[in-house]
């Protein structure tokens, strides 16, 4: 038998919710898995006509882009629904906002009806807008809340589609016990339900993997007494850059420090999780004023920064946030430091030049200054080698 990678645990989502203790029994172990691994689709959008606009500020200099290249991206977009009176009753949003084209209102040839494509955000109220009677419309305005103009009516032109199907997740070389081995034996239909974990090469686990139903069997060719197990899955999938993570973690936390630099992006936003996963939380602070050094050879986007971070203060595999707000909150202790403390940033010279402005988006990653300035403004103290 091959060694195992992940391991099976009932899961009794009532009793989690619950609180309860030891309410996890070790069902299999398993060698392998196959259709684990997926990116998210790309997100499904669909096509609206706002009639009779007035466009304003980023929206009149998107139409003058759009008309010059085809098409413009613009960000977000707010619709404040207005009553009679011109008071806003609701809001509706769409993201990812890129537009096609306008051309002259019909019933207003001082206006204009613009045609864009979007993503509606699953935060939204309700599935599409209504004014009230003898509503002027909606006001527009943009991811800061920037005037944006107004717009009398919203059609939806073509309605996001399904998102594909996925298939189920196949768990193979299982060694079943307890519960489910009985449950195998009357050849039970409802095998129940469980959570797959990643495990290293000693059996500790390392990161949930996925959670579903069990709702088939066969024996396995990776051995007598084996079964390959079929899972629905209730969660996401882990992406595909979470196999090249998991096989640096394959000896657990890894005793070296930089592994993760040899993953990209989205390979190190993946590490994060991990390191995440893998921190006891609550043990106390360093000894305040303690000075830690950033070896930031590597630091060539945000993850990186980050993971760079996790590991100075907490050593390989440490975790230390992944973004500001999380990072604001382990400044506020129990995380492993708490300021004040000293920071010594080595090679800074790379981030410096590698962790600059994107383009337009309604998300960038820090620059190295807002990093700093981020830093200095909690109590670190930033020594730049």
């Amino acid at each position: 038998m091959g060694t195992p990678k992940y391991v099976l645990l009932s899961y009794d989502r009532e009793a989690e919710f619950e609180g309860q203790e030891d309410c996890e029994e070790t069902w299999a172990l398993c060698q392998d898995a196959t259709d684990l691994f997926a990116d998210p689709p790309p997100p499904v959008r669909g096509t609206y006509e706002l009639l009779g606009c007035a466009p304003e500020g980023e929206m009149r200099t998107a139409l003058t882009r759009a008309r010059a290249d085809g098409s413009a991206p613009l960000g977000s977009l707010t619709l404040e629904i207005l009553t009679k009176s011109g008071t806003t009753v609701g809001e509706w949003h769409l993201e990812d906002v890129r537009i096609l084209g306008d051309r002259p209102c019909a019933r207003d040839l001082t206006l204009r009806d613009v045609t864009v494509e979007a993503r509606e955000p699953d935060h939204n109220p309700y599935d599409y807008p209504q004014c009230p009677p003898l509503s002027p419309g909606y006001r527009l305005s943009g991811a800061g809340g920037e005037p944006c103009g107004t717009c009398r009516d919203l059609a939806r032109v073509r309605e996001a589609g399904d998102e594909p199907l996925e298939p189920p997740l196949r768990l193979l070389g299982c060694s079943p016990r307890g519960a489910l081995r009985a449950a195998l034996d009357a050849g039970q239909e409802d095998l129940g339900h469980t959570k797959v974990l990643r495990i290293d090469s000693s059996g500790l686990p390392v990161q949930a993997a996925a959670e579903g139903e069990l709702r088939a069997w066969i024996p396995s060719a990776h051995g007598p007494g084996l079964v390959d197990l079929t899972l629905d899955l209730w969660s996401d999938r882990p992406p595909l850059a979470a196999c090249e993570v998991w096989e640096l973690w394959a000896d657990g936390r890894p005793a070296e420090p930089n592994r993760w630099a040899r993953c990209g992006p989205e390979g190190r936003e993946f590490w994060l999780r991990t390191a995440l996963a893998n921190h006891v939380y609550g043990s106390p602070d360093k000894v305040s004023g303690s000075t830690y050094h950033l070896d930031g050879r590597h630091i060539t986007d945000n993850p990186g920064f980050f993971c760079a971070l996790g590991e100075a203060v907490n050593g390989p595999g440490g975790y230390f946030g992944w973004g500001l707000d999380a990072l604001n909150d382990c400044l506020g202790g129990r995380w492993g430091a708490a300021p004040p403390f000293t920071l010594v940033w080595h090679d800074a010279h790379v981030a410096r030049s590698c962790l600059g402005v994107t383009p337009h988006v309604d998300y960038r990653p820090s620059t190295f200054d807002e990093l700093l300035t981020f830093l200095t403004g909690r109590g670190v103290e930033v020594r730049l080698a």
